[in-house]
């Protein structure tokens, strides 16, 4: 009988141990992924702690299809009347 309980209680001791292990390394395995996707995601939008400005202060970038010439010459304008029935 006594070594019955010593088993259970080495087999239920051994699964605690695997369990608290198994929570550390998926909690180290989030943290590595979590700084790769950021880091990736840094790279991709050119974002950087050092490029954070202060509070309050705004710029304006412009991008390349708000640089494109628009033409005046898209048509011509044709004057309508409402007609009432």
């Amino acid at each position: 009988m006594v070594a019955v309980l010593e088993f259970l209680f080495s087999f239920f001791f051994f699964i605690v141990c695997a369990v608290v292990i198994l929570i550390i390394v998926i909690r180290i395995f989030v943290k590595k992924m979590q700084n790769r996707f950021q880091r990736q995601f840094n790279q991709q939008y050119g974002y950087s702690k050092e490029s954070v400005q202060p509070e309050g202060k705004v710029t304006v970038e412009k991008t390349k299809s708000s640089l494109k010439t628009r033409s005046d010459n898209v048509g011509d304008y044709v004057d309508f009347e409402e007609v009432d029935e």
